[in-house]
Order: structure tokens, then sequence, then C-alpha cells
């Protein structure tokens, strides 16, 4: 089997969990406070605000049960994405969140927001991703060596 997709595979998944791993730690303040260049939120407070801001319909304290849900999400498809394994169902899971979340950005941020921040490129390369044969350097490659 040719390796095409080898190298490619691995920037794009490398890609995409490192662009899950940097909002969680800029959310929880690690990559400097509010107002800081290049930090969006700061803190978890902002985080919730801006959550409820997409989700204006479900109310603060569901928004932020939402944010919570998609915080430990991304965290999963982080580690799972870097590491390769069970990367298909990752990336179809990594597809859903960000197409749920551009899609709200569209309705209720504005249909530039999704734009200005590549969340739509984001999903389109997480559904690329799903559709690749073979991830090489990966654990899922590995482990399907072990039981053959």
């Amino acid at each position: 089997m040719k390796n095409e997709f080898s190298i490619p595979q691995l920037f794009l998944r490398l890609a995409l969990g490192l662009g899950y791993i940097l909002p969680i730690l800029d959310r929880l303040g690690i990559l400097g406070p509010a107002g800081t260049n290049n930090i969006a939120w700061g803190n978890w407070e902002n985080f919730i605000s801006y959550t409820n801001t997409l989700l204006p319909f479900l109310g603060k304290p569901a928004a932020g049960f939402m944010g919570l849900i998609a915080t430990i999400a991304e965290g999963v498809f982080a580690i799972l994405l870097i590491t390769g394994y069970k990367t298909r169902l990752t990336a179809q899971g990594s597809f859903l969140l960000t197409l749920t979340f551009g899609l709200c950005m569209a309705v209720f941020a504005g249909i530039k927001a999704p734009f200005n921040y590549s969340v739509f490129a984001d999903s389109a390369a997480s559904l690329l991703l799903a559709s690749i044969p073979v991830y090489k350097w990966s654990l899922d490659n590995y482990l399907s060596k072990e039981t053959l």
C-alpha cells in the first residue's frame, strides 16, 4: 500500500489536536489574562459568556454546562488526534463539533465570525481526516500491526 497520505495526515492530526488544546488553555487562563494580546477569553467566565452568546436560547447555566461539555470533548479529541488513537471516529466527532460551533457562530454572531476563525475549514479538515484509509505514525496503525 502506498503511503501518499503519511505526512499530510500526521500534520493534519497534529494541527487539529493543537488547535483544540490552545483554546482550552486560553479559557482556563493558562496562556494569559483577558486583554492580553492574542488571548480570546483569558478565563472561564469570559468563555462561558461567549458560549452564552452562541447559545442564547439555553440561558447562562445551560450554556455553561454546554461549554464544559465542549471543553471536555475538545480535550479528548486533542489527545486522541495527537496520538492517533480511534482517529476516524475522533475526526468524525471533531467534524460534528466544529460544524455545530460554526453554525451557531454564523447564526448568533454573524456569518463572518466562523470564517474569521477558520471554524468551517477545521470542520472540513476533520471530515477529510476521517476519509483517509490508513493513519501511519499513529496508535491505530501500531495496534493494527499488533493484532495481525
